[in-house]
């Protein structure tokens, strides 16, 4: 049984985003940003005013994602297809072209988003479940927290579905959530300490850049320009921040799924 080491999973993220820089900007750019920054400009705004009361404010929000749920959903597409297109490029031993790499995704979506709906309506009881026997021993709103914190657990164990049907070369979801199963077993703690202090470190950064954007914005007069440069700087950090994580995603793969594997991938 393999076990994960963050150091060289890290070192190997890192070797294969810089020595495909080129590959992965393009696709970054295609299915990551340039989607953002349509949404961004089809999306509906937030009816927000000032003096709104929680309530409001909940209501405001509930109504913008009922009315924006399409459009979220069809830039979801394209970003999902990214995901799948860097994971062929850097895992899949026959070393196809970017095209390829593509055609390759379109074909796996089906199976990945069918493994996606299969886990989400799992993990949506799982956490009614843990909710409603937690809300028995504290307040509602510390039973959900409690039971986000535990929905961790088996998010991390489904995380390598992706690399699992890239690799294994099938589109099956449930094949593919039994790998993912596999590969995590008795790892939880490993790809934690992995994960953990990277996204952690992006979120600080993320939140600081939108933050310093807000304020130039806020200075720089109304208009659509300034807005969709703010959001432009914004969907690259995230370009690149998903990168890097599907670049850690395809590491960890590496050493715990394909460790009784003979295929070949680009971290070798």
């Amino acid at each position: 049984m393999a076990t994960l080491d963050s150091s060289a999973a890290w070192q190997s993220a890192r070797r294969v985003v810089s020595a495909n820089r080129d590959v992965l900007v393009a696709i970054a750019g295609v299915f990551y940003l340039l989607p953002g920054l349509i949404g961004t400009l089809a999306l509906p705004k937030p009816d927000m005013a000032s003096g709104m009361t929680e309530q409001q404010m909940a209501q405001a929000f509930t109504k913008f994602y009922a009315s924006a749920a399409p459009v979220l959903l069809l830039i979801s597409l394209p970003m999902l297809i990214g995901y799948l297109t860097m994971l062929v490029v850097m895992l899949d031993r026959d070393r196809p072209t970017v095209g390829a790499a593509i055609g390759r995704s379109f074909r796996l979506l089906p199976g990945y988003l069918a493994s996606q709906i299969l886990t989400s309506l799992a993990l949506s009881g799982l956490w009614v479940v843990v909710v409603g026997a937690l809300s028995l021993a504290m307040p509602p709103v510390a039973a959900g927290f409690v039971g986000l914190l535990a929905m961790i657990y088996p998010l991390v164990r489904i995380m390598l579905i992706g690399p699992e049907m890239v690799v294994a070369r099938h589109s099956n979801p449930i094949r593919a959530i039994m790998g993912s199963l596999a590969a995590t077993r008795r790892e939880v703690s490993g790809i934690l300490l992995y994960f953990g202090p990277a996204m952690t470190l992006f979120m600080v950064i993320y939140g600081m850049v939108t933050i310093l954007v807000t304020v130039i914005l806020a200075n720089a007069g109304n208009g659509d320009a300034p807005q969709l440069i703010g959001e432009a700087v914004v969907g690259v950090l995230f370009a690149v921040g998903y990168t890097y994580f599907t670049a850690m995603i395809a590491s960890t793969y590496q050493q715990l799924g394909m460790s009784t594997r003979s295929d070949a991938s680009l971290f070798e």
